[in-house]
């Protein structure tokens, strides 16, 4: 039987975790002693992530037994992840056109101005200068926050929401339910005052989208705000500290044409997406309705099933292992990184667009650019579910 390990102690870059070779279904048991069965083949995890039958919101139903030992947005029954069927497609429809690639694209210019007075920001800096307190942190706070319509004034407090809303377990129970208690006032708070007082940002349409749609409760709705409000900043933080950390301390040669060329920037931001995880949790875990096939192998009903993406993203049925490290090959199937099926992830095109204008324009602006010290010394940001450096110091 499979166990999936917790982190270690002293843990590794995310770019180094070991993945083991992916085969048909298994048993496996889950990181707090329950049974599970793990998928990792690429075509079984995406049928898991696909089929209907294989769902989120069972994982909550009356005598489930707990995910997690303290609260935490991730595992809260109303957040939009783990609705199922109508309930899912009725909160999904409210963001429909939010994320779109031609959305994006007309925000694309926007990010842009705010990628390059950040990096005007950082030139003047004294070295060793830290590039997560001055920019893998502050450009996608800036950006979630403008197309939310938040002043500047909630960036601290959206750091420490994040922290408790995506706990991994080490928090204290009763400080993340007080701290989710408060985020989610913020969140009713906003709906609120966009109802009053509508404008151009992503609440006001999403406010107007829920009244169109009708019989979305306020709850899910709420919900869905906060989990736009730390998972629009988390992941697009955390990929670009764990990127850095590799292109800078193991793949520097990677550097100039980074600069060099946008588009071929484009295709080392997909590579990076699927080869480095956003933290050690590794699996998308989902619960049988029925009993399925996967595979050649029999999901009974009832089971709980990880999906683990990571594995499936090495398949080398799928993905050979001769390509695999060329950060500019085009990927030969769509990565697992953002999911697949219903739940496939809305903020996929953002986080691919503010990758690559971050990516590309370092690397254009600060050619030199160089670790300050040794990658094993970085201290990680721990405590989450996600994992970055907590401090990136480079000189140029």
């Amino acid at each position: 039987m499979t166990t999936i390990d917790p982190p270690q102690s002293t843990p590794e870059p995310m770019h180094r975790l070991f993945f083991e070779e992916c085969g048909p279904p298994r048993p496996a048991e889950l990181p707090g002693g329950g049974p599970a069965w793990l998928v990792s083949r690429y075509e079984d995890v995406r049928q898991v992530l696909s089929d209907p039958r294989f769902g989120r919101a069972q994982l909550y139903g009356p005598g489930a037994p707990p995910l997690s030992d303290v609260p935490d947005l991730v595992n809260n029954p109303d957040l939009m992840f783990n609705q199922d069927g109508p309930d899912h497609l009725r909160l999904r429809r409210t963001l429909r056109r939010a994320f779109t690639p031609r959305a994006v694209a007309r925000w694309r210019p926007w990010i842009a101005a705010i990628v390059e007075e950040l990096l005007d920001r950082l030139e003047t800096r004294q070295q060793p200068a830290d590039l997560v307190a001055e920019f893998t942190l502050p450009l996608p706070v800036a950006v979630i926050s403008r197309l939310m319509g938040l002043d500047g004034s909630v960036g601290d407090r959206m750091r420490h929401w994040s922290e408790h809303a995506f706990s991994d377990g080490t928090h204290e129970g009763e400080q993340v339910a007080s701290v989710l208690k408060e985020f989610s006032a913020f969140g009713a708070d906003l709906l609120t005052e966009r109802r009053r007082t509508p404008g151009e940002d992503l609440i006001s349409s999403l406010v107007a989208a829920a009244d169109e749609e009708g019989g979305v409760p306020e709850a899910q709705l709420v919900s869905l705000v906060c989990g736009l409000v730390v998972g629009g900043h988390d992941s697009t933080m955390t990929m670009l500290g764990n990127t850095l950390l590799y292109l800078l301390g193991e793949r520097r040669e990677t550097w100039p044409r980074l600069g060099a060329d946008e588009e071929a920037a484009g295709r080392l931001v997909d590579r990076l997406i699927h080869l480095v995880p956003l933290g050690d949790d590794r699996g998308s875990t989902r619960h049988a309705a029925e009993d399925v096939e996967i595979g050649g192998v029999t999901i009974p009903a009832g089971a709980i099933v990880l999906a683990d993406c990571g594995m499936a993203n090495r398949d080398p049925e799928v993905f050979p292992p001769a390509t695999l490290h060329d950060l500019f090959a085009p990927l030969e199937a769509p990565t697992l990184s953002f999911g697949a099926g219903p739940h496939y992830c809305l903020g996929t095109w953002l986080a691919r667009t503010e990758l690559q204008l971050a990516l590309h324009r370092l690397a254009a602006r600060f050619p030199d650019l160089r670790l300050a010290a040794p990658m094993d010394t970085v201290t990680w940001r721990t405590g989450t579910t996600s994992r970055s450096p907590q401090r990136l110091g480079v000189r140029w």
